[in-house]
């Protein structure tokens, strides 16, 4: 925050500061200025908009930074408001309205949530339905079609996969005998993933083209995807219930507010043209 300006001593505007009080709440009055209250409430409610790094000031410090800040505004903004442009005044107006939708969705979006809901989210996104499968495969990635033909021709003659992966493929897989480890759905370019779908375990593929060359892909193994704990997923649960909650409320005040649109033809541009303001 650093230190205040002397703004106010400098145009000698009136303010009168109270004196530290033995009981104090929200409404105990720390200065006035031309007539406008600062309150206690005033100052412990921008506090709490600072960001963090100014909080750890020592509390003297922040309490008349704090002050020092409110008398200024309360100035300058009373000046401000004996002349007002167009511009000003309306975007004050919609400075206001966002920031009461902004509180009224942080409201909502901070709410407790129902642990039931919780529950039935995650079993509906990892317990219920048609179990995820997960695949561990190997490849061989070669330039030409000839080339993963022949080599599939080698495997089917006994070749090891893994040797064969190390001599001929050009993947950054090859020294490690062309394992891919465990994946699931979508962490693979699909047409490689189709093919690995299509095998049983143990098989090796007719020849896949993807962008990366020629492939001949050998599926391991496969499993049942483990659903995660309930706890390692339950702030993404969260976060998508406040999301949601959010939604349905912004959906539930529109719909239901008595909105009246003009039927006046506009045209868009006037979107842009800022010289309207000045002719009201």
């Amino acid at each position: 925050m650093g230190k205040f300006s002397t703004l106010l001593r400098a145009t000698g505007l009136a303010v009168t500061v109270a004196m530290p009080a033995a009981a104090q709440d929200a409404s105990t009055v720390m200065a006035t200025v031309n007539g406008t209250d600062i309150t206690l409430g005033h100052m412990i409610a921008l506090q709490e908009r600072l960001p963090e790094q100014y909080k750890q000031l020592e509390d003297a410090v922040l309490f008349e930074g704090i002050l020092e800040q409110l008398i200024q505004q309360t100035a300058l903004s009373q000046e401000m408001e004996k002349d007002l442009s167009k511009t000003v005044e309306l975007s004050k107006e919609n400075e206001i309205r966002a920031f009461l939708a902004g509180e009224l969705l942080a409201k909502i979006g901070t709410a407790d949530l129902d642990e039931a809901k919780i529950d039935a989210l995650y079993k509906e996104r990892y317990t219920q339905g048609e179990p995820e499968m997960e695949f561990n495969a190997s490849h061989i990635l070669v330039e030409t079609e000839d080339e993963a033909k022949e080599l599939i021709t080698l495997l089917a003659d006994g070749a090891d996969f893994a040797d064969l992966a190390k001599e001929k493929s050009t993947g950054p897989s090859g020294p490690s005998g062309g394992s891919l480890g465990w994946f699931g759905k979508g962490a693979m370019v699909p047409a490689f993933e189709t093919a690995v779908i299509g095998l049983e375990d143990g098989a090796v593929s007719e020849p896949v083209q993807t962008q990366f060359g020629w492939h001949v892909v050998k599926r391991n193994e496969s499993r049942v995807k483990e659903a995660p704990a309930l706890d390692t997923v339950r702030d993404e649960l969260e976060r998508e219930l406040r999301a949601q909650k959010i939604d349905e409320e912004i959906n539930r005040l529109t719909e239901t507010a008595t909105v009246e649109r003009e039927e006046v033809e506009v045209d868009p541009s006037a979107i842009r043209d800022v010289s309207l303001l000045s002719k009201q």
